[in-house]
């Protein structure tokens, strides 16, 4: 075993890379770790690709990335903060860019509304993104991501990712940050 491949010590739900779909990875599991960024693994198994939240580091013989889990409370109101489920999206990657989806101008918009039918009331928080091609496979897997990571947020009880093409993409939405990262300035 090269020190990227590791033994599932326990079991893991983990995201199918592309489709986002959730799939059981049982203990014994072999995988292969082929990135870590923003705090999820990218592993391969005999069953194919799939994405390991940081949560479950442990199953993988890896330390969790405690930057995930947000220092931030939620507002006076009990509403979550808008900062911290920014900060979240920062961690977010597509599997084959090492820049985050927000810097690389991938998130358009992002809202929270109050659950009035939840005791005490929740919120849900709205995401619209796009992709850089509308052939990119990775959305769902990307969207699932993103998703369990805004649930992090403190008052954060429901959010919605969805995947719009309208206004499409182009390279002039991607933030400095991004740009000097990428090697385009």
């Amino acid at each position: 075993m090269t020190n990227r491949d590791r033994t599932l010590s326990r079991d893991v739900s983990a995201t199918q890379i592309p489709s986002g779909d959730k799939q059981l990875l049982t203990t014994g599991t072999k995988v292969m770790i082929h990135q870590t960024l923003g705090g999820s693994y990218t592993v391969q198994s005999d069953f194919g690709l799939f994405r390991i939240d940081g949560r479950d580091a442990d199953a993988l013989g890896e330390k969790s990335d405690s930057s995930l889990v947000t220092s931030h409370s939620s507002l006076a109101d009990g509403s979550p903060d808008p900062e911290a489920i920014w900060a979240q999206l920062r961690h977010v990657f597509d599997p084959e860019i090492p820049v985050n989806i927000v810097d690389l101008g991938l998130v358009y918009s992002m809202d929270v509304s109050k659950l009035e039918d939840q005791t005490p009331p929740g919120y849900r928080v709205n995401v619209a993104m796009t992709l850089t091609a509308p052939g990119c496979g990775m959305g769902p897997a990307i969207a699932e991501d993103a998703k369990s990571k805004i649930l992090l947020v403190p008052g954060v009880s429901d959010a919605d990712v969805r995947i719009t093409w309208d206004p499409p993409w182009n390279q002039q939405m991607i933030s400095e940050e991004g740009k000097m990262k990428l090697g385009l300035i």
